[in-house]
């Protein structure tokens, strides 16, 4: 029996194993999102004076199916890139809660955890795909609809924004970083680990909801906007005052919101 519990050693073994692999498919994540954001940094020249991502176009001879798999499958690489920073630990403190656990059922329920997390995730991506290809037929079948968005992206900021500068954002925030103490009580077992990845990616998809908003309304595909956003949820989960970060990156989101109303409204 005492075999199957982790020793001080194994254990520390273990966590080095942890953060080398969570810190190889950090790099692999963000090698792919940087070369897929740079061989779709064109996009379609827009009335209004804007530009349509890439990301809600089709390539030449793709299907509507093809389409949708890409996006998703860039989706997922791009939140592992965005989110891994901050959910390592949140995971590490996972592992630890589970200190019980010989070494290959931790690895599987730490696995699992993650996967239920960036299921989430991906979830929220198939939502978002159809009402941005929904939103893009619109746009460039309506011109007057089109000179509108300008203004609608700076209106988009102001409210991500405020969702940030918001009471309940610090409560969500305060959800997302507590400690991963509320466990099923059949600890370490399949259904457990990914009941607690789902868990996870519920509270940090509503407390990122600000960020994702504006990932959105920038064109998905905007590489600084990619690094700021995914710097800010980092800070905010590892940091040792994160009502402070969440509320100075709100007053920056509603600062650009109100310079994009003021240029959309400029008259040209």
């Amino acid at each position: 029996m005492a075999s199957a519990l982790e020793t001080p050693r194994s254990g520390a073994r273990g966590e080095s194993s942890f953060w080398g692999t969570s810190a190889l498919l950090f790099i692999a994540a963000a090698g792919v999102t940087i070369f897929w954001t740079g061989s779709m940094e064109s996009g379609m020249a827009m009335p209004g004076g804007w530009t349509m991502s890439m990301a809600w176009m089709r390539m030449p001879r793709q299907t509507w199916l093809g389409a949708a798999a890409s996006f998703m499958g860039m989706w997922l690489v791009m939140m592992v890139a965005m989110m891994l920073p901050s959910l390592t630990g949140m995971l590490m403190s996972y592992r630890r809660s589970l200190h019980r656990l010989g070494g290959a059922q931790l690895r599987q329920a730490t696995a699992l955890a993650a996967t239920g997390y960036f299921l989430v995730w991906m979830l929220v991506g198939a939502a978002v795909y159809p009402l941005g290809i929904a939103l893009a037929a619109i746009e460039m079948r309506w011109e007057g609809l089109s000179r509108l968005v300008p203004l609608a992206t700076g209106g988009a900021l102001l409210f991500a924004g405020c969702i940030q500068l918001s009471g309940w954002k610090a409560r969500q925030l305060a959800l997302c970083r507590s400690s991963p103490e509320c466990l099923p009580a059949s600890i370490g077992d399949r259904r457990s680990g990914l009941a607690h990845g789902l868990h996870l990616g519920v509270h940090c998809g509503l407390c990122c909801s600000g960020y994702v908003m504006l990932l959105l309304v920038t064109g998905v595909m905007d590489l600084a906007v990619m690094a700021a956003v995914a710097a800010g949820i980092t800070l905010e989960r590892l940091a040792p005052c994160p009502e402070r970060i969440a509320r100075t990156a709100g007053l920056i989101v509603v600062a650009a919101g109100a310079i994009a109303i003021a240029a959309a409204l400029r008259p040209v």
